[in-house]
This record gives C-alpha cells, sequence and structure tokens, in this order.
C-alpha cells in the first residue's frame, strides 16, 4: 500500500511540474475536486482535484486550439 500511495504522488508530481502557469493547475485543482466530490464524496475530490490539476495543461491547449 505504502509503495503505491509513493508511486501516485511521484507520478502526480511529475505532472505538476509539467504545467506551464498555476492558473492551469489551481483551475484544473478545482474543476476536478468538484465534479470528484459530486461523483464520490471525499475520497473522489482528492483523487479529482489530482487528476484534475495534472491534466489540465492538456485540456487548455485542447480547448484554446478548437476555438481558433
Amino acid at each position: 500500500m505504502k509503495t503505491f500511495i509513493f508511486a501516485g504522488l511521484a507520478i502526480m508530481a511529475s505532472g505538476l511540474a509539467a504545467c506551464s502557469t498555476v492558473e492551469q493547475r489551481v483551475g484544473g485543482a478545482a474543476v476536478g475536486a468538484g465534479t470528484g466530490a459530486v461523483v464520490a464524496g471525499p475520497v473522489g475530490a482528492v483523487v479529482g482535484g489530482a487528476a484534475g490539476a495534472v491534466t489540465a495543461p492538456t485540456v487548455v491547449r485542447t480547448t484554446r486550439r478548437a476555438t481558433r
């Protein structure tokens, strides 16, 4: 179990380091946490926040390309 947690933290840290701006990370984490909280409660909020923070730059780049 500890190995799984440490692996998850390492993946999150590398993903967060790849973000270009803090606003993307914060915005993605907020949206992910809100969605996760609605779907799965407190645990979903934590997982959704982490997933949102990691995937935010990809989502922002995709939406910028779609609006051009």
